[in-house]
């Protein structure tokens, strides 16, 4: 297994059959809430439906969450968001083995086709739809499979089943950024456990590499992207098929059809045969739920990653991440600055971070809070992901908005704050739990994503947002170490 600071081996070369996890180096640079059925109302300690006020005024989610009554507006959008577009990866020659090479197209919608399971044993086909909840008039996901027969296990022997001679790989699409990686790693654990003996090949934009390999559970990444959230043309395979291969990309037939491509003896996915799509669920409920058909359990709540060896650049700082890779999630640099103002007055020790791009807003910020240039890091380019990581994992507290880094800030433990807008947070908010406080501030009547996570201006819901209720939600969370964090003997 993989440890923080490791980064995943390099994909140059295929391993042998049957091989297992590839070893690597230490520091070698490679390339290498708690489910419930979709749509259902909440039940008691779950989350509430949008617009449900909790007591007190707030609005039930994955941690306390302000709420206001505007009219309501927006519009709805495709689920899965990246922090930021995806570059095309060069660090490997033009991909290989792609039978359509028409343009990429989003997977994220309509009837998907059948995959072509090769010699893997048939299943009955499941709807493409639950049954409508007749009195909320939405779609009802089912819950886990139970062990009547719909399940079909991967292998002759259960999860844990042996694949084909010269199968022992198992391949996993996720070709988008960094907050999409962490949300998966409940899934990735999932499969970890099931195939222990399996190499995990990681099908990711190379950028990713050091992420992935802190994770834990993945072996090597195959660099493979694609502009925006749109699906890579190929994956660069090389070697016999895989045993396994599972598709966490989306739920359409593009990325179907790209692992069909490779002909894995096993195909995960939502597809005719799988479970049916849900657009009403939290992110990483929709993996575990994927393998849970597939008789794998994955526990959506097992979110963390080991914090880095390293130490932080900047012990017990509060990070404060301006960016996002739209506009609709970018909360006002004037708002920002005034919060890191005041933190800074308070005695806390302020940092400023920001992706490669975004130096000249963070730099402003970092003006109008009287934060020295100093305090901004990264702009130029990216934060090296390991020294983002000790920062995080050693930080007082981190103020972002949905993006990458509260993914990071779940994953490390760190306590949060994160600014909420065309997005509920049920559906990519933290888990629930005092480490985590989430600022979303919808219409009466808007559905769970209400505005374009993409749109080119800062979303309506997230400009109800003031500076004064990010200080107070700063002030209500537990310090690190904090005896309040454990919550029935596991940490949140």
């Amino acid at each position: 297994m993989s440890r923080p600071g490791r980064t995943v081996p390099p994909s140059g070369t295929e391993r042998a059959p049957d091989a297992g996890p590839a070893p690597t180096a230490r520091g070698a640079l490679p390339h290498a809430d708690r489910r419930q059925p979709c749509g259902t109302a909440a039940s008691p300690g779950s989350r509430a439906a949008p617009g449900a006020a909790a007591p007190g005024g707030e609005h039930a989610g994955p941690s306390a969450v302000t709420g206001l009554s505007p009219s309501p507006s927006g519009s709805e959008h495709r689920p899965g968001r990246t922090n930021r577009p995806a570059p095309p990866d060069r660090s490997t020659p033009p991909v290989r083995a792609a039978p359509d090479r028409a343009a990429p197209e989003p997977d994220r919608g309509g009837r998907p086709s059948a995959p072509d399971h090769g010699t893997a044993p048939a299943r009955p086909a499941a709807p493409d739809r639950a049954p409508p909840d007749e009195a909320a008039g939405r779609t009802v996901c089912p819950g886990p499979p139970t062990a009547s027969g719909r399940i079909t296990p991967p292998g002759s022997a259960g999860p844990r089943g042996t694949a084909p001679s010269g199968q022992r790989r198992l391949v996993v699409l996720r070709a988008l950024g960094l907050g999409d990686l962490l949300t998966a790693v409940p899934a990735l654990r999932g499969l970890r456990r099931a195939y222990p003996g399996h190499e995990i090949v990681l099908a990711a934009p190379g950028r990713l590499a050091e992420a992935a390999g802190a994770t834990g559970v993945v072996d090597r990444l195959l660099p493979a992207a694609a502009p925006g959230r749109a699906v890579p043309g190929a994956i660069d395979w090389a070697g016999p098929p895989p045993g396994i291969a599972v598709d966490l990309h989306g739920n359409g037939p593009p990325s179907r059809r790209l692992l069909q491509a490779l002909r894995p003896h096993r195909l995960f996915a939502y597809a005719d045969g799988g479970p049916p799509w849900c657009e009403d669920e939290h992110e990483r409920d929709r993996w575990c739920r994927l393998l849970s058909w597939y008789g794998i359990p994955a526990d959506p709540g097992d979110v963390r990653i080991p914090a880095p060896d390293t130490p932080s650049p900047v012990p017990d700082a509060t990070v404060v991440h301006p960016g996002a890779d739209a506009a609709a999630r970018r909360w006002p640099p004037e708002r920002f600055a005034a919060v890191a103002g005041a933190l800074r007055a308070a005695g806390h020790r302020v940092v400023v971070t920001a992706g490669a791009g975004e130096g000249p807003p963070a730099h402003r910020i970092a003006r109008l809070a009287g934060l020295p240039a100093s305090s901004v890091l990264g702009g130029a380019a990216d934060v090296p992901f390991m020294e983002l990581a000790a920062l995080v994992a050693g930080a007082r507290v981190v103020v972002v908005g949905d993006t990458g880094l509260a993914h990071l800030a779940t994953a490390l433990g760190t306590p949060s704050v994160v600014l909420f807008g065309p997005v509920a947070p049920r559906l990519w908010g933290p888990p629930d739990g005092p480490r985590h406080r989430v600022l979303w501030h919808p219409g009466p009547d808007d559905p769970p994503r209400p505005g374009d996570a993409h749109g080119e201006r800062p979303d309506e819901r997230l400009l109800r947002i003031t500076p004064a209720e990010v200080l107070d939600a700063v002030g209500r969370l537990p310090r690190p170490g904090s005896e309040l964090l454990l919550v029935a003997g596991r940490m949140p």
